[in-house]
């Protein structure tokens, strides 16, 4: 709280700023994880001292428990539901339906992070300074409410809006109302109780309150996978539009129930922003210093703003500023923890997640996150943390370094994980190669010769012939004429001379159908690199009658692809098991695995009768999705150290009054970790992803050097700020501030 004194002194200069520190609650981190930074956002809760401890007691008993407490956690976990259910299968939404590339999704999944977590700095603002928690809430969950329903339209195929606009219009409209609620609503709930009659009912309060926050999550990732894959809708293999819009409603709920509570809530109005104040005092000091640096120094730089703000105000911003130099670091934690939701999902796509009667999803390993964070934190304290306290590792800033380390080693171990998928990868043609695949649609062998020296080979009848090293010298391509000569078989067709032009780094495929009196011999480039989007792509190949149906069906008989017999397009399919048909006669079985690459070759000897060949052009994933499962358990680990730890030595060493300034600027470091990983991702340093996941792991592991370094050099706040002990009572008084009596309890 700022109190600026209107009134000119007699002196004639121009009045100080003294504030009132703002008195908040010290509760417990050892909740949730990547919420955590909401957690100790209690921020002028009107507290009333009491004469006795006995008195506090007795009114605890006679205050009943909020019931508007109930409607803000219902509210809490339906928009966590829709965050993190959005955010799931945002990148597989971007790169296998918008068809962005791997680099560009992650670019936006983390710009769309980013801003989440600067706009809390705006919700901060706008409540302390304007609006008020609830109406900040609410307006807020409106903007939001319309940016999940934009992206849930734009995922609508047959609607036929621009599905780009639409996303990335709706993505910043959610990302301005999940930041801008987020420092607002476990205050909002906090302003519910009375402090200090009501201490430890506020932190039931805030046991409950977080794991809402975790059980959104937990559902929101295990569902919104499976509706996203397992639900076909609008023609599509996939079924985007209920995977977004399921969590849209949810969020529709819970502003719904916000409203329906609003009788039984305590508003309290805006009372001042503390980081407005803290920006005013840092700006008049700078603004000062430059006009009096020479006339007048001072022995620190915050000094200069002396002449119009109280000195215990810049006594406290002093400690403030100390521990935000121990922040400069932090954001490289955030660069490569957040990678989970976006390079990880990613790297799960090129694997195998048949675990016999289970596919896990890609998106579905974040599930690994939120159950090890429940497990780990009772272990911690059990376990790990008496363990390392027995080598000496016990300070906060210590546990903040081992937890950087950690996600230095997660980022190994997922490097590790993709040098072996790359084992797994098509060879692709690389600069001045091309690579060729002639399919033989015919009953017939044929020879097959080029004006290309040594290029010159046969092709048996429904099979395929593979040449993976074939030189372009010129960048402009290779021109080369096929000539077939019939081997064997009767009734031979004499197939043209087809001439087909060759581009480096490219491949291509011939197909041989005499039956299709237009183009006997197609020439047209190849799909070989693996399916970014997972799914197994098919092509069909038949040289049979124009006037045939083929159709692709699943085990329940249901028709999952139709084409004219030429179109030859290649399709995504789902993984499973199919039945082709060509006029309703099955001609083949043939069993789909993701990440595959497949060519059906048919041949058609008669009516009715068919030749058929099932070619795997390039091979499905292989390596099992469970390989990383230690990459996911070692960054959970460094999650718990570095985030829970780095909130409790933030707390405790910023000033009571600049508690909640700490905690923007600890959003803060998440949000410029997002603006790391953007700009690595957009320079596309490296070709193979192993070798990025190595540098973020490198720049990691040299940060925590720095970060020692830092840490080293820096003097603990163990004395009491000048605005802390304006919370204590005077000597003669024999009553207790309660906020700072147990803070000071909680401390001795």
């Amino acid at each position: 709280m700022t109190e600026e004194n209107d009134t000119k002194p007699s002196n004639g200069t121009e009045p100080k700023v003294t504030f009132t520190a703002i008195t908040e609650q010290k509760i417990s981190p050892h909740l949730s994880a990547h919420e955590n930074e909401e957690k100790l956002m209690l921020e002028n809760y009107g507290v009333e001292p009491v004469s006795s401890i006995s008195e506090a007691e007795e009114q605890i008993k006679k205050l009943p428990y909020p019931k508007s407490v109930f409607f803000i956690i219902s509210n809490e976990f339906c928009e966590r539901f829709n965050y993190y259910g959005m955010r799931t299968i945002l990148v597989l939404y971007l790169t296998r339906q918008l068809d962005y590339n791997d680099d560009d999704a992650t670019i936006i999944f983390h710009i769309f992070t980013m801003l989440a977590y600067f706009l809390c700095l705006f919700g901060a603002i706008i409540s302390d300074s304007w609006l008020g928690k609830f109406k900040t809430i609410l307006y807020l969950s409106i903007v939001y409410i319309a940016g999940s329903v934009m992206v849930t339209l734009g995922a609508i195929p047959s609607l036929n809006l621009n599905s780009t606009v639409f996303t990335m219009i709706g993505l910043a409209l959610i990302a301005l109302g999940s930041g801008g609620i987020k420092p607002c609503i476990s205050a909002f709930g906090g302003d519910q109780f009375k402090v200090p009659d009501q201490v430890k009912q506020l932190t039931i309060f805030f046991s409950i309150f977080y794991f809402s926050i975790n059980a959104g999550s937990l559902i929101s990732t295990t569902v919104t996978p499976i509706l996203r894959e397992d639900v076909s809708c609008f023609g599509e293999n996939e079924c985007y539009s209920l995977a977004f819009g399921v969590p849209a409603v949810l969020m529709a709920t819970s502003m719904v129930i916000f409203i329906v509570g609003r009788p039984f809530y305590k508003m309290k109005p805006p009372a001042g922003n503390m980081f407005l104040l803290v920006s005013k005092v840092i700006g008049t000091a700078i603004s000062t210093k430059w006009k009096e640096k020479k006339i007048n120094p001072r022995k620190y730089w915050l000094d200069y703003a002396d002449k119009k703000f109280d000195h215990a105000l810049i006594e406290d911003i002093k400690v403030l500023m100390s521990v935000l130099v121990l922040y400069l670091p932090l954001p490289f934690f955030w660069a490569l923890f957040d990678q989970q939701g976006s390079r990880w999902t990613l790297q799960a796509t090129r694997m195998n997640g048949n675990m016999g009667s289970w596919d896990i999803k890609p998106d579905q390993m974040h599930l690994m996150n939120s159950l090890l964070i429940l497990a780990f934190i009772p272990l911690y304290e059990i376990v790990l943390y008496p363990l390392l306290s027995l080598i000496g590792i016990r300070r906060p800033l210590q546990k903040l370094t081992l937890g950087g380390i950690f996600a230095s080693i997660a980022f190994i171990a997922s490097a590790l994980v993709e040098l072996k998928l790359e084992q797994t990868y098509p060879v692709l043609p690389t600069s001045g190669i091309a690579q060729l695949r002639v399919y033989n649609g015919e009953l017939c062998d044929y020879s097959i010769s080029t004006n290309l020296t040594g290029l010159n080979f046969d092709v048996n009848s429904v099979d395929l012939y593979i040449n993976k090293n074939i030189d372009i010298t010129s960048t402009d391509g290779l021109n080369i004429q096929f000539q077939f000569n019939a081997k064997s078989g009767n009734n031979c067709a004499a197939l043209p001379t087809q001439s087909c032009l060759l581009k480096e780094q490219t491949s291509f495929y011939l197909f041989l159908n005499s039956k299709n009196t237009t183009n006997p011999v197609i020439c047209a480039e190849d799909t070989i690199a693996k399916p970014a989007s997972g799914y197994p792509l098919v092509r069909t190949l038949a040289n049979v009658n124009p006037s045939r149906t083929i159709e692709w069906k699943n085990g329940k008989g249901s028709v999952k692809h139709a084409e004219p017999v030429y179109a030859r397009n290649i399709t995504k399919y789902k993984a499973n098991t199919y039945q082709v048909f060509i006029d309703n006669i099955e001609i083949e079985s043939v069993k789909l695995e993701v990440g595959g690459i497949y060519t059906i070759l048919v041949a058609e000897k008669s009516s009715g009768i068919y030749r058929n060949k099932f070619l795997t052009v390039t091979n499905p994933n292989s390596l099992s999705i469970i390989w990383q499962i230690p990459q996911y358990v070692i960054m959970t680990m460094a999650e718990v150290m570095f985030s829970v730890t780095g909130l409790e030595f933030s707390y405790s060493q910023a000033p009571v009054a600049m508690k909640s300034v700490v905690q923007a600027c600890w959003l803060l470091t998440v949000a410029f970790g997002n603006v790391i990983i953007v700009v690595i991702a957009e320079l596309s340093l490296f070709d193979s992803q192993a070798s990025e996941f190595f540098l973020f792991a490198g720049l990691l592991l040299a940060d925590m050097m720095l970060f020692m370094l830092v840490a080293y050099k820096y003097k603990p706040n163990n004395k009491m700020t000048n605005s802390d002990a304006k919370l204590l009572p005077a000597p003669e008084k024999k009553e207790h501030n309660s906020i700072a009596h147990l803070a000071k309890s909680n401390d001795e």
